[in-house]
């Protein structure tokens, strides 16, 4: 917010029209950015990781909460998108918790998602439950990585993604206990549908 200034004097006039300069030259490109994200949704995700990370930048940048809290963020905002034809908008609470860490964010990310399934199979009673499945982990697998790409695009951006970066680290470390978290949910849940199903030939 820009404290109110008092009409300049004769000695700082000429310095004010600098200020001026500078204050336009500072604010111009975020203006612009708000106009262009107000214009599609893809923007408007984009404008709002870069409202999160800018909420407290200089503070806890450094520390990886803003980067991680956007990846879960952007993971969600796209899982919400492609469940929302089964569930509705927002299925998925998307509310910031205090951990970011790499493995708090995983697991938020993975107990919110998988949780749906079985309400997803409810959704497909006279579907192959195999098929039903690998289905369902192959939506949330896409929504968490289409989210995980416009986070790191971000990051990128804000130039906070360069070789040996802490941040870039912690999204990936992220991005792989996702990734294996999604693998053991649909290797137990294959297994489980064996052990009810024993005579039927073992699924991979």
């Amino acid at each position: 917010m820009t404290t109110p200034l008092t009409p300049p004097s004769s000695s700082t006039a000429s310095t004010a029209p600098k200020a001026s300069s500078q204050a336009s030259s500072q604010n111009s490109p975020l203006d612009e950015a708000h106009k262009a994200a107000a214009s599609s949704p893809e923007g408007q995700r984009t404008q709002l990781g870069a409202q999160i990370l800018q909420a407290s930048l200089d503070v806890s940048i450094s520390a990886g909460n803003n980067s991680m809290a956007l990846l879960y963020r952007t993971a969600i905002d796209n899982i919400n998108e492609l469940l929302a034809p089964e569930f509705g908008p927002n299925a998925l609470q998307a509310a910031m918790q205090q951990d970011n860490s790499p493995e708090a964010t995983a697991e938020r990310i993975l107990s919110q998602s998988t949780a749906f399934f079985d309400a997803y199979a409810r959704q497909h009673p006279n579907k192959d439950p195999e098929e039903t499945l690998r289905d369902f982990v192959s939506i949330i697998r896409g929504g968490f990585e289409k989210g995980y790409a416009e986070a790191a695009e971000i990051l990128t951006g804000l130039g906070v993604m360069g070789e040996g970066s802490p941040i870039a680290a912690e999204i990936g470390k992220t991005f792989e206990l996702v990734q294996k978290g999604y693998d053991d949910f649909l290797q137990n849940r294959l297994q489980a549908l064996q052990e009810q199903n024993p005579d039927e030939t073992p699924l991979d």
